[in-house]
């Protein structure tokens, strides 16, 4: 991990008159619910230079008065080796927090106790949210809160974050420790062995009689302990004597230090928990989703489940938005438009943009990609995606990749640029570049509007499977080349399984919204844009001079009409706007009742269209992020290679297809 960070925000820094409250826990324990529970408001997203994992931060009222709420990157340690780490960190330190609430999963509180114990090294005031606390009911496990505050030094406060319980509770304990009221909140440090003790003493005494190089709010014992462990950003502002002391920590003290650590975590866990866990339905789930006899055949069910809901629903709901729009604005459109410039090429140009450009947003962009949020969202909650992800390890390893490669991958399903910053989960250069490689040839949900809003609409479902098949198996090709090409290995896959839960309808509902709505507000411009671009083009008739050039490779080898080639272009600004532009271009040819693309290509060519369109380039903030990522050569090889494999398999489709 890179030593040379800033540690500055890149946002608005803390209040001095607000309580200013971090919240702090391992992923998937329901921090982030248990954030949405304690704001309800705007929430502002703070990143450090050179950074990906961010910091939400809210405001809240408790009580009446001003609370700041910092959530921390979901983080199994504060140990700065990965970007979570540190950015979680880092936020403590640079935040100086009243109180940090420390938000742990009561069915696994053994592993979630090692962070506290971190926290309680490091010197802030903390409350323990025991969340999750109808889970272990459920699991038959009893935790005492009284038994754990006091073996831990800290309030404790049992929660259900989904439902809200205990959240008052919390907020009081919270409010009652930053004041200092209830002398609770430092903890009980864990004792080390008699070695690690001396070697903290003597590190804390120099400490106090040297200059001041600790980060700022890092208490010396903390420093002393990080030191130990190998921290580089302290062993390199302690210089030869930080170096000398990180080398003892790292052959004969770090192990000891995370052993320590962790028995004292179990200890406390193991006294504060009666009864066994049972093995809820839920733990039987995951036993058959994770095995490769039952858990290939689920997958396949569920993809198939989702490939149906989108077809189903996102076919009907194409139709309703279109034929509503063709019955009610579209014509009143056309009647102030005219009346007001006539029917010439302005005329043409408005209608382009203002008629044929909605209807093709909503024949297209709207109902596939919103119905697509859902259906992720709904995967997301239910902890589905991390079984598939620990399902899917082995094939990672045909691509030199470990699991932790999947899950960016199963998100380019969403969008590529998050995805792509996904990757930064990965240790290698090797890794990042195959992974990136992988994640532009997934079908983002842009790209499965294409399919589904033209092949699966117009040609059938039988074909839209098909185009998702040759996809995969370009992908399947690219990542073994890659691994061929690319020298080094995989490592092994360190993963944690999370139980199956029962999804939160409003919670989907509200991711999916929030989803969509960031989609609607980047893709609406560019796609009105994009259809006046065009319509001026093709009422001036300069459409048929620029698509001229494109005819050998269009025409000749792909077997498309010239104009698809412009389209194709245009998806470098989103992909669905290559199918949105002919939709477009087909009502402005023929009439609005040629939303319809079998009036204008034939069912073949469409599946060719969608396929290489599917393939080709990536969108312009995709390559802008991997250039940020990998650097200009490697973008451009990428992205060189998509256009390859695009014209090369879709020609090739083309000149088989007359032949099935």
């Amino acid at each position: 991990m890179a030593t040379a960070r800033s540690a500055s925000l890149s946002t608005k820094r803390r209040s001095d008159s607000a309580l200013v409250v971090c919240l702090a826990g391992n992923p998937n324990v329901g921090k982030s619910t248990l954030f949405n529970r304690l704001t309800g408001a705007a929430v502002e997203t703070a990143n450090y230079p050179g950074m990906t994992v961010g910091l939400n931060i809210a405001a809240a009222r408790w009580g009446g008065r001003e609370v700041q709420l910092v959530d921390l990157p979901g983080t199994y340690a504060l140990d700065p080796v990965s970007e979570d780490q540190w950015v979680a960190r880092h936020g403590l330190l640079d935040w100086q927090p009243d109180v940090v609430i420390a938000v742990v999963d009561a069915t696994n509180l053994a592993r979630n106790l090692y962070l506290v114990l971190q926290l309680v090294d490091l010197g802030p005031r903390v409350v323990i949210a025991l969340n999750l606390i109808d889970e272990a009911r459920r699991q038959s496990l009893r935790i005492d809160p009284r038994a754990l505050s006091q073996a831990l030094g800290l309030p404790v406060v049992p929660t259900v974050a989904r439902r809200g319980e205990g959240l008052d509770e919390l907020t009081a304990a919270a409010a009652a420790v930053a004041a200092g009221s209830n002398g609770l909140g430092h903890g009980r440090a864990v004792r080390y062995s008699a070695r690690i003790e001396a070697q903290v003493a003597g590190l804390e005494e120099q400490f106090a009689d040297g200059p001041a190089a600790l980060p700022e709010g890092l208490p010396p014992r903390a420093a002393a302990l990080a030191l130990l462990e190998g921290d580089e950003e302290l062993v390199a502002a302690f210089g030869e004597a930080g170096q000398t002391a990180a080398a003892a920590g790292r052959t004969s003290l770090a192990v000891p230090i995370a052993a320590a650590r962790h028995a004292a975590a179990a200890a406390i866990a193991e006294a504060c928990t009666e009864g066994r866990a049972s093995a809820p339905a839920a733990d039987r789930w995951w036993a058959a989703t994770t095995s490769p006899i039952t858990g290939v055949p689920i997958l396949l069910a569920v993809l198939a489940s989702v490939f149906a809901f989108l077809f189903f629903v996102g076919g009907r709901l194409s139709e309703l938005l279109t034929s509503l729009w063709m019955a009610t604005a579209s014509p009143l459109l056309g009647s102030a438009v005219h009346g007001l410039f006539g029917y010439g090429a302005v005329a043409g140009t408005l209608l382009w943009g203002l008629d044929g450009g909605i209807l093709a947003a909503l024949a297209v962009g709207i109902p596939y990609i919103l119905t697509f949020y859902f259906a992720l969202a709904l995967l997301e909650d239910s902890g589905y995606m991390n079984a598939a992800a620990f399902l899917a390890d082995r094939v990672m390893h045909l691509f030199g990749l470990h699991g932790r490669a999947v899950i960016p991958l199963m998100a380019a399903a969403g969008c590529n640029v998050p995805a792509i910053m996904g990757t930064r989960v990965l240790s290698t250069r090797r890794e990042r570049t195959i992974a990136c490689a992988l994640v532009v040839l997934v079908p983002c949900s842009a790209r499965t509007a294409v399919i589904l809003g033209s092949v699966s609409l117009f040609v059938g479902w039988q074909w839209a499977l098909l185009v998702f098949g040759v996809v995969g198996l370009v992908g399947l090709v690219a990542g073994l080349a890659l691994n061929r090409i690319l020298p080094g290995e995989p490592e092994g896959l360190v993963m944690e399984m999370f139980p199956f839960r029962r999804p939160s309808l409003r919670l989907v509902v509200r991711k999916t919204w929030k989803r969509f709505g960031t989609f609607l507000w980047a893709a609406a411009p560019i796609m009105l844009l994009g259809s006046f671009a065009l319509g001026a083009l093709y009422e001036t008739g300069l459409i048929w001079h620029l698509s001229r050039p494109l005819e050998p490779v269009v025409v000749g080898w792909l077997g498309l009409p010239a104009v698809a080639g412009l389209t194709l272009l245009l998806s470098v600004l989103r992909k669905e706007l290559a199918l949105q532009m002919l939709v477009v271009f087909a009502v402005a040819r023929y009439g609005v009742a040629a939303h319809d693309l079998r009036t204008f290509m034939t069912p073949h060519q469409i599946v060719v269209y969608a396929l290489v369109a599917t393939i080709f380039i990536p969108c312009i903030a995709t390559i802008a992020m991997l250039v940020r990522e990998l650097g200009w050569r490697r973008s451009a090889a990428i992205s060189a290679g998509t256009v390859g494999a695009a014209l090369l398999v879709g020609g090739a489709v083309a000149h088989l297809l007359p032949l099935i």
